[in-house]
């Protein structure tokens, strides 16, 4: 007989914790539960890693519990007995359910003071208005607790190995929270094929400093990262959303960066990442900002204490522009940055123009380039890339149009492997390509008035063939003989049944 335990694949851990969520929906709204969920997660996560050291160190003590305790004091979480898992597990069925999660949420912060500092920030397992009177509630987490005992959902590294299995069902979980909460969703995720291809087209090496300004749940933080090819780099991030940063910093630990430096915080209003009274300097600013925010503190700009408006003002009810501002100050004296933008953002006048001129006049701007439509949650519209770069090697932009090449989804579109290759090997050769791809000089972009719109400068238009006109003509009169015969076969049949002209 064959003992052997088998390894859950990764799809199958992703569907048994996509599954936890079926006690929420259609009561809760995902935007609330999708918290609950991930945090639940992390909790099984750490407590079942806790779990395995701790079997490790008694059986290499030989059962010597004090030796065993000094050990686990050295790891990576410090996990209070009241706030693990088979803990929760054992007590499922108390009236209290609720309260005793929170208590071990704030426990496990306690004993990893500094380290999981608000990560379970706004997070109330012991809510009614969110979870329902007592009798609903206790069902649902205790629904929730028992989901999670499922052996698939065992992330002990002596059961799921090495593989970074629960990072990608983290990652996994988000992106399905993004679909189903509509325009919230693009609040927090950048779908992974976008971030894939920013990552790949700024190609982040060791020791760099990464920078994303508005990183949500940081799903492109860590895929930028993950270009890197090592563990030797250093990531910051900044998020105004409270629960938003939580499930973050959550993000990092989930896939083993843990000297990630996240702040919560107005990045626009109240910059967070400062050396010396100075914005911090980064090798790579890569962002997914809100798509023309109003209200994003304009009326302060012109007192803004890092003076990075000194190329103008956005205007009050657009925001496109203070964000791209931000991440160009941010850059090193080598630095480079991408930046997802609504078209607007390439052709819009006024204010937004002067700041375009002026980022196209210091040679900053290198590359931009058109996505589809129907890439992003909450919003159909159509965005585009800019690559900025401090030591451009020449003074063209290059102008990709990439929108007519994806994989059409039901609900959103896709970009597929062979899309962002030809982007990539695209903008690394910073070819023309006809119908796709043009590098412009900066004179005909001043002959343009500083006008970035693609499809000025891409002409994608498609000659249709030339009409035979003799042969269209042999065409209709075959069609009236037809039709003449048919007509006669009509009058035959109606005569046949009594009916006259």
């Amino acid at each position: 007989m064959n003992n052997e335990r088998k390894i859950p694949t990764q799809e199958e851990v992703n569907n048994a914790a996509w599954k936890a969520c079926d006690t929420f929906r259609g009561v809760v709204d995902p935007d609330q539960y999708k918290n609950y969920i991930l945090v639940f997660l992390f909790i099984k996560y750490i407590s079942d890693v806790w779990q395995d050291k701790k079997e490790e160190f008694m059986a290499k003590y030989k059962n010597d519990e004090e030796r065993a305790s000094r050990a686990l004091k050295r790891e990576r979480f410090i996990v209070p007995e009241e706030s693990t898992y088979l803990y929760l597990y054992e007590h499922r069925n108390d009236t209290n359910i609720g309260e005793l999660i929170n208590i071990a949420t704030a426990h496990l912060e306690e004993a990893n003071s500094g380290k999981l500092e608000d990560v379970f920030r706004g997070i109330d397992f012991n809510s009614e208005i969110n979870l329902g009177e007592p009798k609903d509630k206790n069902r649902r987490l205790k629904t929730l607790i028992e989901d999670f005992s499922n052996p698939v959902l065992d992330f002990r590294p002596s059961h799921i190995g090495e593989r970074d299995v629960i990072g990608n069902t983290y990652e996994y979980l988000i992106s399905n929270f993004a679909g189903d909460a509509g325009k919230k969703g693009g609040e927090f995720f950048t779908p992974s094929e976008v971030s894939e291809l920013l990552a790949r087209l700024l190609n982040p090496k060791e020791k760099n400093r990464i920078y994303d300004p508005t990183c949500g749940s940081g799903s492109l933080l860590v895929k930028v990262a993950s270009q890197v090819g090592s563990s030797n780099f250093s990531l910051y991030g900044q998020e105004s959303n409270g629960n938003t940063y939580a499930l973050c910093k959550m993000n990092m630990f989930l896939h083993k960066i843990d000297n990630a430096k996240i702040e919560w915080g107005d990045t626009i209003n109240s910059p967070k990442h400062v050396e010396k009274d100075k914005l911090m300097k980064f090798d790579i600013v890569v962002a997914n900002p809100p798509f023309s925010l109003d209200k994003w503190g304009a009326e302060d700009a012109a007192n803004d204490k890092f003076n990075r408006f000194w190329r103008g003002i956005p205007p009050k009810s657009k925001g496109d522009y203070a964000f791209v501002t931000h991440m160009i100050e941010s850059m090193n004296e080598t630095g480079r940055a991408g930046v997802i933008v609504p078209h607007g953002v390439l052709f819009r006048g006024a204010a937004e123009g002067r700041i375009r001129q002026q980022l196209l006049e210091e040679n900053l701007i290198e590359a931009v380039i058109g996505l589809p439509a129907n890439l992003f949650f909450g919003t159909g519209i159509p965005a585009a890339i800019l690559i900025f770069n401090k030591q451009k090697k020449n003074t063209d932009v290059l102008f990709i149009d990439s929108s007519r090449e994806y994989e059409s989804g039901t609900n959103q579109n896709k970009l597929r492997n062979d899309d962002i290759e030809k982007i990539v090997n695209t903008y690394k050769a910073c070819e023309t390509i006809d119908k796709y791809s043009t590098r412009v000089t900066i004179e005909e972009i001043h002959e343009n008035e500083y006008n970035l719109n693609i499809p000025r400068y891409v002409d994608i238009f498609e000659e249709e063939e030339p009409v035979d006109i003799d042969k269209t003509r042999r065409e209709i009169t075959e069609l009236e003989i037809e039709l003449a015969e048919v007509r006669n076969e009509m009058d035959k049949y109606l005569e046949e049944l009594g009916y006259k002209a």
